[in-house]
């Protein structure tokens, strides 16, 4: 063990709710004095946040736990894929500990067990905020754990239970010193944001001398009022949704949403146990950008899932064309260990799987190129993410980080453009993508 501080490795796997976690865990480590390092041979202990949902997300976390085991010897290991101790024993018998998602506690017992802390009052200072593995000027703020809902192909239930909501004035605290400690972009996670506060009866609560619901819309108001991004995700299709699409049109919060609409016949949308009235949202749409007209939606879809037959998948490619989703992920369904779903009939061929995500994929990809070329002569307001050489590379309104398109600054740089900065930016090209533009170039 290390003369000095008590040193510890991190690695931490999935979603964006799972790397708030990992803060969560890092930023307790460093107030009892344990020192974060960047790699195995440094680290006393290391502890690995894993991630379970599906089985490539499975493979990555036995694979990273073995690599810690192989390199330093002395693993922990929490997160999702912790709900199945059975699991990492038969593949890993020598890991110290295990523990699901949100058991902080246990990660500290087992890190104190395996390497006491050696906390120093005068030297261990932190930021209020706590520690971040984001960017400074971007940061997740989770309102909630779990989830209510059974969806057929989702285990997220089963390992991070029902849904849990925050106290609406703890996240805007959350949230307020994040904007202290120069945080310019907020991204709002959760497994149901639109959900949030159904659990507590969307309990009112003070903050700032003025009350606010614990329900997404009081959220977004309490959150307009730091001034900064604020971008909402993994938002269900509820009818009050409806409510926060005035709130964009405003200004008070990013005009942006992620709604992960899984399909669009009505018939698997049932299998999935989804909403499944693809008319109405196809007007809820509309309605929105009528309110709204520069609103982004991104999305996300599962093509083959058992039983889907061609007509449903042609219902689904006319949903797309329909819609014109801004930014869209999909993937070929997969069985998850523990999904009702896999005990559904008709199972897709694989093969059939990989045409149909081809095609799908084609589609969005002549649907984003031409909303993207309409944007070709605007002026983009761009929050800086990294510095490439003579380019600025940013995102707009638009684009969350990650998972959405990017704006490359050609004169960033030469503008003296930094990570965290907001500037104006003049669309001169697009891809399927991304936009290209310059600094302060003047209109013809």
């Amino acid at each position: 063990m290390s003369a000095s501080h008590p040193k510890v490795g991190f690695v931490s796997l999935g979603c964006p709710k799972a790397l708030v976690d990992s803060e969560r865990i890092l930023t307790q480590l460093r107030v009892e004095g344990y020192e974060i390092v960047p790699s195995y041979d440094a680290a006393d202990v290391v502890v690995v946040n894993t991630c379970g949902f599906i089985d490539s997300a499975v493979t990555e976390s036995l694979d990273a736990i073995g690599e810690a085991l192989a390199e330093n010897g002395k693993v922990i290991v929490t997160g999702c894929l912790g709900k199945k101790p059975e699991q990492i024993r038969a593949a890993h018998p020598d890991v110290l500990s295990i523990s699901g998602p949100q058991d902080y506690a246990s990660v500290m017992t087992a890190v104190h067990a395996a390497l006491p802390p050696r906390h120093d009052p005068f030297v261990d200072l932190l930021p209020d905020y706590g520690l971040k593995l984001t960017p400074k000027h971007y940061a997740y703020l989770k309102i909630s754990e779990g989830c209510n809902h059974r969806c057929s192909f989702c285990i997220i239930p089963s390992m991070r239970g029902d849904l849990v909501s925050r106290p609406v004035d703890e996240v805007l605290r959350e949230a307020e010193k994040l904007a202290r400690g120069g945080v310019k972009e907020l991204l709002v996670v959760s497994q149901d944001t639109s959900a949030y506060g159904v659990d507590v009866k969307y309990a009112e609560r003070e903050w700032r001398g003025k009350a606010y619901q614990t329900r997404m819309k009081g959220l977004c108001e309490g959150l307009s009022e730091l001034g900064l991004w604020t971008r909402l995700h993994y938002v269900y299709p509820y009818p009050h949704v409806d409510d926060i699409i005035p709130l964009m049109a405003e200004g008070k919060i990013l005009p942006y949403l992620d709604i992960p609409f899984q399909h669009a016949s009505p018939r698997i949308l049932k299998l999935m146990k989804r909403p499944g009235a693809v008319d109405k949202t196809l007007e809820r749409i509309q309605r929105w950008r009528a309110i709204c007209p520069d609103l982004t939606i991104r999305s996300t879809f599962i093509v083959g899932f058992p039983g889907e037959t061609d007509e449903d998948f042609e219902q689904l490619l006319s949903f797309l064309d329909q819609a014109e989703l801004d930014r869209v992920g999909a993937f070929a369904y997969s069985p998850v260990d523990g999904a009702t779903a896999n005990a559904l009939p008709d199972a897709v061929p694989e093969e059939v799987k990989q045409e149909r995500l081809a095609r799908f994929m084609e589609l969005q990809a002549q649907i984003s190129t031409e909303k993207l070329e309409r944007k070709i002569g605007s002026v983009q307001t761009v929050l800086v993410d990294a510095i490439d050489g003579e380019l600025a590379i940013g995102r707009s309104k638009a684009d969350a980080p990650e998972i959405d398109g990017l704006v490359q600054i050609q004169d960033g740089a030469a503008a003296g453009l930094k990570p965290g900065d907001f500037c104006e930016v003049r669309i001169m090209g697009s891809d399927e993508h991304d936009l290209f533009g310059l600094v302060g170039e003047e209109e013809d």
